[in-house]
C-alpha cells in the first residue's frame, strides 16, 4: 500500500471520529426524569421558572450559587442549584434552559440560558423589522 493511501485512510478515520463525537455531544432537550435516571450524564433541561417559590441567592455568602425551582416540559418540578451568580433579569425570563447533571433529587446546573420576552416581543422591534422588509 502506498503512503498516500495510508494517509488518506487515516484522514477519513479522523473525520468520522470528529463527526461522531460532535453528534454524540450535541445537546438535546430532555426532562428531569431522564436526568435523574442517568446521574452521570449531562442534560439540557428546558422549562419554566416557578415564580411562586423563592430564589435563593446570597452574593456575600456564596456569589457562585443560585437556587430556584424549575418545571420541565413534562410538568415535573425540581430544585435547581446553579453554580453561577444569579443572571440579570432572571425573574423576567419566559423559558430557561439549564445544562448540568442530576444528583440526590436536585439538578446541578453549570450553565443557564434564558429567553426574555421583552427582548423578542417588543412592538418597536416589530415596526423596525416591517420597515426594513418594506425598503
Amino acid at each position: 500500500m502506498k503512503v498516500s493511501h495510508i494517509i488518506a485512510i487515516v484522514l477519513v478515520a479522523v473525520c468520522i471520529a470528529i463527526i461522531y463525537s460532535t453528534l454524540t455531544q450535541a445537546g438535546t432537550y430532555d426532562v428531569f426524569r431522564t436526568a435523574a435516571a442517568n446521574p452521570d450524564k449531562e442534560y439540557h433541561i428546558i422549562g419554566k421558572y416557578n415564580r411562586e417559590k423563592e430564589v435563593i441567592y446570597d452574593p456575600v455568602k456564596d456569589p457562585d450559587m443560585t437556587v430556584f425551582y424549575l418545571t420541565d416540559t413534562a410538568g415535573t418540578e425540581m430544585k435547581v442549584v446553579l453554580h453561577e451568580e444569579k443572571p440579570a433579569d432572571f425573574e423576567r425570563s419566559e423559558r430557561v434552559v439549564v445544562i448540568g447533571k442530576s444528583s440526590k433529587g436536585e439538578f446541578h446546573a453549570k450553565k443557564i440560558l434564558m429567553k426574555c420576552p421583552s427582548k423578542y416581543n417588543t412592538s418597536k422591534a416589530g415596526s423596525e423589522q416591517s420597515y426594513l422588509e418594506s425598503n
